[in-house]
């Protein structure tokens, strides 16, 4: 199984976070399958590739706390699909999606 995960820190978090998630994951041609304030999980559209190269993309909004006033966005890509080679479909997907919510926060 190919599992690719970023990590980023964000100085502050905006109400609008999530809903900024949600609309850079729909423009990157994924549907959403489950939406939280703070987790969302969607899924690549079938069709494209074999089923067993279909990504499944996880957000994670962790918000701040007392301690820390940062929050931190977990994002986890990952499908059915052996990494064999360095180019995979998942880690394409994975850089696109990447920089997509990168660009957001």
């Amino acid at each position: 199984m190919a599992r690719y995960t970023h990590f980023l820190t964000l100085s502050e978090a905006t109400p609008s976070l999530g809903h900024s998630i949600v609309k850079t994951l729909e423009a990157c041609g994924l549907n959403l399958v489950y939406a939280n304030n703070d987790y969302f999980v969607a899924k690549e559209k079938p069709g494209q590739v074999s089923l067993s190269q279909l990504t499944t993309i996880e957000v994670l909004i962790s918000q701040p706390t007392c301690a820390m006033n940062a929050a931190k966005v977990n994002l986890v890509v990952k499908n059915e699909e052996l990494p064999l080679k360095r180019d995979n479909h998942c880690q394409r997907v994975f850089e696109a999606v990447s920089q997509a919510i990168g660009a957001v926060v």
